[in-house]
């Protein structure tokens, strides 16, 4: 996803979606999981067991007004990187982890009882497993911003280079099953690029590599943007086509049942116009979206990001109006409002 430029320039299987009743989760979530993911134990749920819940990407170092519009059931932190080419990870791959504003933020971010999810990678900067010698040192990298956010929640936003690098996505893996040995509630999610075809070569050998380590993911969440030059159109239908198609993929991949894969995925779009000219993400895609994940049982829509969701204006950024408003006509708040159904 783009870069927050205001702070920088089945059971069978080892690997199991948390629908599928294989993995544990948050011990301070509701029963079904404070953003919809099933609990420890649990039956594939159906969409009126659990519902489908709104989780946006937010600025982890700076608020926006429009952060708790439509009452986020959990933030997505972003993001979490290396500094430089060392195994050292900062917001933002700047702001010291334990730094006193950000966990100031985050409490607050907690206060009206939402989950937070710890985002590493993105689409800027040098990821962790691109910087760390080893699992051990990779798994303490990401346990440091855990614990500094208070969280049990890991989402790893891989895209770009980083998906192609053999190297360090078995790295990667290796350190995540480490980490959940030693947290047995880490709930882990994988943030990947999807077309309307599904998800690409690259991302499915992540998938297969997390598998290979014994890595139990709960969700996969599809980034329903920036397709590419070829599919300037309808944006909400070509969310729902990409979640159509990765849902096959998934059903294989994990060996889960048809409810479990849907339930085992989440939907993350960019409100207004996107990065492809021609693509332009409407409150009415939002509310297709929002309506086809309720039907099919998805566990959570997001958005990249919570300070996008506002039309421009003059205070907007001077070198890129669109890093911080979503250039349509909209009311602030609008694209949440209609994610949180």
């Amino acid at each position: 996803m783009r870069a927050y430029r205001k702070a920088v320039a089945g059971c069978a299987l080892l690997l199991a979606l948390a629908t599928a009743g294989c993995s544990g989760q948050d011990g301070t979530a509701d029963a079904a999981g404070a953003d919809g993911a099933a609990p420890s134990g649990s039956a594939a749920p159906s969409a009126a067991a659990t519902g489908t819940s709104y989780a946006p990407y937010v600025s982890a170092t700076t608020a926006s007004a429009n952060d708790a519009a439509g009452s986020p059931a959990a933030y997505n932190l972003a993001f979490v990187i290396a500094s430089g080419d060392d195994c050292d990870p900062r917001w933002n791959g700047v702001q010291e982890i334990g730094d006193a504003s950000v966990a100031s933020r985050v409490a607050e971010l907690k206060e009206s009882g939402a989950a937070v999810r710890v985002s590493f990678g993105g689409s800027s900067g040098k990821e962790l497993a691109a910087a760390c010698d080893s699992a051990s040192a990779l798994a303490a990298a990401y346990g440091e911003a855990l614990d500094a956010a208070g969280a049990t929640r890991a989402d790893f936003d891989v895209e770009g280079d980083a998906l192609t690098d053999a190297g360090s996505v078995a790295l990667r893996s290796e350190a995540i099953a480490l980490l959940q040995k030693e947290r047995s509630g880490l709930e882990v999610s994988f943030t990947l690029p999807v077309m309307p075809s599904g998800l690409d070569t690259p991302s499915l050998a992540l998938l297969a590599s997390a598998n290979d380590h014994g890595v139990k993911v709960s969700t996969v969440n599809l980034m329903v943007m920036n397709y590419g030059e070829s599919y300037g159109g309808d944006m909400g239908e070509y969310a729902l086509t990409s979640a159509k198609a990765a849902h096959t993929q998934l059903r294989k991949v994990f060996g889960t049942s048809d409810a479990g894969a849907w339930h085992g995925m989440a939907l993350t779009s960019m409100p207004g116009v996107n990065d492809v000219a021609g693509e332009t993400f409407t409150l009415a895609d939002a509310a297709e979206v929002r309506a086809f994940a309720e039907e099919k049982g998805i566990a959570w829509v997001s958005m990249w990001a919570t300070f996008r969701d506002r039309p421009c204006g003059d205070d907007s950024s001077s070198d890129d109006a669109l890093t911080d408003c979503s250039g349509v006509d909209q009311e602030s708040g609008a694209f949440a409002k209609a994610f949180a159904g």
